[in-house]
């Protein structure tokens, strides 16, 4: 999608006046995603409002529950280290910009919900529907990644103040588990014990179970 590069990107964040821990962060968060845009702000600005005074999650010291599947939880893999594979990432398909972390040190928890944040009249989005679809030309290809950097550089300088941030009580997410596996009487494949479906005193996966009605 891009016509820069990420050094590139990164320099320009620079000239929009980014420097510092949010500059070092930023560039960690787009090595991850791939590009800067302003929904990895977004999940960049979260984590470091939740960061302060703690560390990155080395294992499952830091839980997030994220309520979408948009570009901001690459930023928030990448700073918080809240993952799938650690099972301190936990995806709630709401469609809502909002982000729950636990620290399990502590024992509290914040929940971010994203507020309205007006963006420029900029021309921004309908050069991203060109880019999409192919049909932008190099340096309309240019112009889009300079204007997504600037706006990610708005969202940065606006920090937590983008966010309506308050304290959640309640227990904290389980830790992860390890489970058992067994082989799906139909496909064969290994399944997980958790994901498994019982049927005919047999067990299948779940989309073999579908099959089977």
């Amino acid at each position: 999608m891009s016509a820069l590069s990420l050094n590139e990107q990164i320099a320009l964040l620079e000239e929009n006046g980014i420097s510092g821990e949010d500059l070092d962060s930023m560039s960690r968060a787009v090595c991850f995603h791939g590009h800067i845009c302003p929904g990895l702000a977004i999940g960049a600005s979260a984590s470091l409002s939740f960061l302060k005074g703690k560390e990155r999650s080395e294992d499952e010291e830091i839980v997030a529950i994220v309520e979408n599947d948009a570009c901001g939880v690459d930023g928030i893999q990448a700073l918080l280290g809240c993952t799938f594979g650690k099972g301190n990432l936990i995806f709630k398909d709401h469609g809502k910009s909002v982000y729950t972390f636990f620290d399990r040190n502590t024992e509290r928890g914040w929940r971010y919900s994203l507020k309205e944040f007006p963006q420029p009249d900029d021309g921004a989005m309908g050069l991203f529907s060109k880019v999409r679809s192919g049909e932008a030309t190099p340096e309309e290809k240019d112009r889009f990644r300079r204007l997504w950097v600037d706006r990610a550089a708005r969202v940065l300088e606006a920090g937590e103040d983008l966010f309506d941030i308050t304290e959640v009580g309640g227990e904290l997410p389980e830790k992860a588990r390890i489970f058992d596996s067994f082989i799906c009487h139909d496909c064969g494949e290994k399944t997980g014990t958790h994901r498994t479906v019982e049927m005919d005193d047999e067990r299948y996966c779940i989309p073999c179970s579908k099959k089977r009605g």
